[in-house]
């Protein structure tokens, strides 16, 4: 009997873990959505794109040389090897 009554609280406790984990998933969704569309209005009142494509433009076309922020140089399509550089 002790066996029986200690394997259902067990299963009670997972079982509570289980939906305690799962309200917490959907919450951390619809406040991610909610997130997403206030970030889709501003951009859209702003005349801006919303979109990855769109952001990953932006922040490409913000980059400079590199002395300018950028923090490697360009590739070129003519090196197939890796440069080392012993640092002292």
């Amino acid at each position: 009997m002790d066996n029986a009554l200690t394997r259902l609280f067990r299963a009670l406790a997972v079982t509570l873990l289980a939906l305690v984990g799962a309200a917490m998933a959907l919450l951390f969704m619809a406040s991610t959505g909610i997130a997403v569309g206030i970030l889709y209005l501003v951009a859209k009142v702003r005349g801006k794109p919303f979109g990855v494509r769109a952001y990953w433009h932006q922040r490409q076309g913000s980059h400079g040389p590199v002395g300018a922020g950028a923090p490697f140089p360009p590739v070129r399509p003519d090196v197939i090897d890796v440069e080392a550089r012993e640092v002292r």
